[in-house]
């Protein structure tokens, strides 16, 4: 049984707190690894003139994660999912005898509640939810948490995730990052013309990466 986090995004684009994140959470979560899944395009974000081509965003991830054991996945765009309760079916049915936990940033936590089928992702899989600067009283306070509340987990129980029934929910007690996607484009707005748009480099998940597991091997 490999325990495995997932954390989603547009990755517009994927920048050092979303690593740094990432491995923090995979050490407090005692994660195998780590599974960037680039969205294709957002459904909230519908229209956002300042969204950079997907093959852009995912070549930006790929660099992010070289060289740990965050791997990126074009899953979401093979598969035609469209929405995170759909993926995350998806992913089990693909991998029943792995472990799941969605990473979820304090940031988005207050927008949860207006994610498809909300709900029904979180009775899915446990969510750890990562602190962001300045989000901390807006996640206690999210509309979605009037729900998740019931069935808050100790943060001091987080190595211990794979034993929870979900739903199941815990505030992780990580060091913060002020680190934004927005904040990068308003200060390089053309920061993907600096990056290599290549074709994504992201063979079907489950093929062999190294021997000690099946991984995604969608990063180098």
């Amino acid at each position: 049984m490999a325990r495995i986090g997932l954390l989603g995004g547009s990755f517009n684009p994927a920048h050092r707190a979303h690593r740094e994140i990432s491995l923090l959470a995979m050490a407090g979560l005692d994660l195998d690894e780590v599974w960037w899944l680039v969205s294709p395009g957002n459904p909230l974000k519908e229209g956002a003139s300042d969204m950079a081509p997907f093959e852009v965003r995912f070549a930006s991830a790929q660099d992010r994660a070289r060289r740990s054991r965050i791997r990126v996945s074009d899953f979401e765009r093979r598969e035609g999912t469209r929405y995170t309760v759909d993926t995350v079916r998806k992913l089990k049915r693909r991998f029943p005898g792995d472990r799941f936990i969605w990473l979820l940033g304090s940031d988005t936590l207050q927008n949860f509640h207006k994610w498809r089928d909300w709900r029904g992702l979180a009775r899915e899989v446990p969510i750890a939810v990562i602190p962001r600067p300045g989000y901390d009283s807006a996640a206690h306070a999210a509309r979605a948490m009037g729900w998740l509340r019931g069935f808050v987990r100790p943060s001091g129980q987080a190595k211990r995730w794979t034993e929870w029934s979900a739903p199941a929910i815990l505030m992780l007690r990580l060091p913060r990052d002020p680190t934004s996607a927005t904040a990068i484009r308003a200060h390089l707005p053309n920061w993907h013309s600096r990056i290599s748009k290549r074709a994504p480099n992201a063979p079907h998940l489950g093929m062999p990466l190294s021997s000690r597991r099946p991984l995604d091997r969608s990063s180098s």
